[in-house]
C-alpha cells in the first residue's frame, strides 16, 4: 500500500513539470517574445521610430552624394551640424545624408542618428 501511495505522489508532484517539458517551444517564444518587447521598451530612445522610419521611407529616399566619414557609424551617434541633410519625405522630425555610401536615418534637430541602412 505504501508502495502505490508512494507513486501516486511522485506522479502527482511530477505531472506538471512533464507536462511542461512537452511544450519546448514555448521557452524559446517566450524568449524570443521577452528579448522583442524588452529591445522596444528598453531600447535607446528613437530607435523603433527611426527603424520604422527606415523600413517605410528607405528604399524611396532620393540618391544624394555620399559623404566621407571617418568615424563609426551607429545608432545613437550624433553628427555634425555642418552636413548637408536632406529631408525625409512625410517625417517632419528626421532627415537623412549618405554616409560612406549608406544611407543614414537622422533626427532633424539634434543630427542623431537613428537608423543606418544597408
Amino acid at each position: 500500500m505504501r508502495t502505490i501511495l508512494a507513486v501516486v505522489l511522485v506522479a502527482t508532484i511530477a505531472a506538471p513539470s512533464i507536462g511542461d517539458a512537452q511544450n519546448a517551444g514555448g521557452g524559446v517564444g517566450g524568449a524570443v517574445g521577452g528579448a522583442a518587447v524588452g529591445g522596444v521598451v528598453g531600447g535607446p530612445p528613437g530607435a523603433v521610430i527611426g527603424a520604422g522610419v527606415g523600413a517605410i521611407v528607405g528604399s524611396t529616399l532620393p540618391p544624394q552624394p555620399t559623404v566621407t566619414y571617418e568615424q563609426p557609424v551607429v545608432v545613437g551617434g550624433v553628427l555634425p551640424d555642418s552636413y548637408t541633410y536632406y529631408d525625409v519625405p512625410s517625417e517632419n522630425d528626421y532627415s537623412y545624408i549618405i554616409l560612406n555610401n549608406h544611407k543614414v536615418i537622422v533626427e532633424r534637430r539634434t543630427h542623431k542618428i537613428v537608423r543606418v541602412i544597408e
